[in-house]
């Protein structure tokens, strides 16, 4: 006769479900997000339409403006719906309790990448696609798809070490105003504003923020143009704010 052995055998899962599994839940939590959402979807949309149907009354040109939008969307998802979500998370004691589980903490903070690129890949999508649905006509140059392949991600990982940078050091609140100020200083410091509206002193200043950085590399691949110069300027933000969240960020409140 066999005999079975039913003794228990508790397990955890293997790393990468756990990620997997860690990843979906928060993209779920910053879906259901209302204040996130309007951040990252609603207002660029927004910005969209009000270009399409008023636009060329203000001389806004449609090919740099859709590019800055899109930029604007990466902006609102890699930094401030990051930084606003961690914080609270840390205040309610979320992260030390999920660092006691098998979900470790190099767990953690993968999961939060594979989740908010995978919302940054979806709004970028949607944005693009309302984009293109207002008469949008890019004019791509191989060279300059290259150079968006490659500054996206940096953007988005220099975002979220400022975001974790603020999360780790301010409280919930303080964190949830600052992240939303910054937000806008952002979009009117070369996204939305572009550089060119600035006196001649102040548009090489603006040229060396991740966010100009960023815009600037939308815009020239809208129009055709070839600009490699804001990979540098991304990959010195990417390495110095990666290696600040490291040392200032705080699991605990």
């Amino acid at each position: 006769m066999t005999r079975l052995d039913l003794s228990p055998a508790a397990s955890a899962a293997p790393r990468r479900a756990r990620i997997l599994r860690h990843a979906a839940m928060e993209a779920r939590l910053v879906a259901r997000n209302g204040e996130q959402l309007l951040l990252a979807l609603v207002i660029p949309i927004g910005l969209l339409i009000g270009q399409a149907v008023a636009g060329g009354q203000f001389g806004v040109d449609r090919e740099p403006f859709a590019a800055s939008v899109i930029a604007l969307g990466l902006w609102s998802t890699g930094f401030t719906s990051l930084a606003v979500a961690t914080a609270f998370e840390r205040r309610y004691g979320v992260l030390e309790r999920l660092v006691a589980t098998p979900l470790r903490g190099a767990d953690l903070i993968t999961g939060k990448a594979v989740a908010f690129a995978a919302l940054a890949l979806a709004q970028t999508a949607v944005l693009v696609g309302v984009a293109l649905a207002t008469g949008w006509a890019p004019r791509p140059s191989l060279a300059q798809t290259l150079v968006v392949v490659a500054a996206v991600p940096l953007a988005l990982l220099a975002f979220a070490g400022l975001a974790l940078t603020l999360a780790g050091l301010a409280s919930a609140e303080l964190t949830l105003a600052l992240g939303n100020l910054v937000y806008l200083a952002g979009a009117a410091l070369g996204v939305i504003v572009t550089p060119a509206a600035f006196p001649a002193w102040a548009q090489p200043l603006l040229g060396l923020l991740p966010t100009t950085a960023l815009a600037d590399t939308l815009r020239a691949w809208a129009g055709g143009e070839t600009d490699p110069l804001p990979l540098a300027v991304l990959t010195v933000w990417v390495v110095a704010v990666l290696w600040l969240a490291r040392k200032v960020f705080r699991w605990t409140s």
